[in-house]
């Protein structure tokens, strides 16, 4: 890069891990290993075409309003666990949410209550929904407007923060993402409604990389990194138990061994598959 090149500015933006608990045949948890929600996005997409992603997407600039129907950990308790300031921890956490529900269809809120507590399972699959989801996506109303309508709180609480990845300055389409994880809401279901991805798969973490390695789910790095991670927690409660320093990390792709390998922060490397899009 010359002194001539503009560096894109990275615009803030979030995603969710959605887990679920895997569940044997007697429908008994197992010990609760887990699977990870995987959207495939559609080949027309300017930035990952044909990419496995996790819900999300940039933030808006509504997601930062202050009456935004809230609880679990205040917006200045996520401002100090993000490492952000107040109101941009509030918009993160609010597009976290925002952006799964008009993906997936799942949302992460529930009646005012005691923090932490399930309360009421939600059906988001009525026409009801399906046109606030659609609003939301043609910025038509705000997340708060449909949660303060319905008399609903965002569950912050459902959210834990795993990491923040940059994409490299290297490239024209830049974005700073924090990475949240959160369990899939009793008598939810995630469909495939956003429009953005053509196929969505529940997936062993455990299988990802190798599945990356041989060609087979496309995704950047910090997708297959995530996995990797949340491999390596086994199950639902050891992702709870994990203690994690949210920095920012830009993908570092090295040659070693006559071969491009994403070297992950803790020092593992992965083979990149040429099929792989562009990090």
């Amino acid at each position: 890069m010359t002194e001539n090149d503009v560096v894109a500015q990275a615009r803030p933006a979030a995603t969710v891990m959605l887990l679920r608990p895997v569940v044997d045949t007697a429908g008994a948890p197992e010990g609760r290993p887990m699977e990870v929600l995987l959207m495939r996005r559609v080949p027309s997409m300017g930035f990952a075409p044909g990419a496995y992603v996790f819900p999300g997407g940039l933030v808006d600039e509504r997601d930062a309003d202050g009456d935004l129907p809230w609880t679990g950990p205040s917006p200045r308790d996520w401002a100090g666990i993000l490492g952000v300031d107040v109101p941009m921890a509030r918009a993160l956490v609010c597009a976290a949410v925002r952006e799964t529900f008009e993906e997936t269809g799942v949302l992460l809120a529930g009646e005012p209550g005691h923090a932490g507590d399930t309360g009421l399972t939600l059906d988001t699959s009525g026409e009801d929904w399906e046109r606030d989801r659609l609003d939301l996506i043609d910025h038509a109303c705000s997340f708060t407007e449909v949660l303060s309508r319905r008399g609903l709180v965002l569950r912050s609480e459902w959210l834990r923060a795993w990491s923040r990845w940059v994409t490299p300055t290297r490239q024209p389409r830049r974005y700073d993402t924090w990475f949240f994880t959160a369990e899939l809401p009793p008598g939810q279901s995630p469909r495939d409604v956003g429009g953005e991805a053509d196929h969505s798969r529940w997936v062993d973490p455990g299988v990802v990389a190798p599945e990356w390695e041989a060609g087979r789910m496309p995704m950047l790095p910090p997708t297959v990194i995530a996995c990797a991670e949340l491999a390596d927690r086994r199950t639902l409660e050891g992702v709870r138990d994990a203690r994690r320093d949210i920095v920012p990390i830009e993908p570092d792709v090295r040659k070693i061994d006559g071969r491009l390998r994403v070297v992950a922060p803790d020092g593992r490397d992965f083979p990149l598959p040429h099929t792989d899009p562009t990090p």
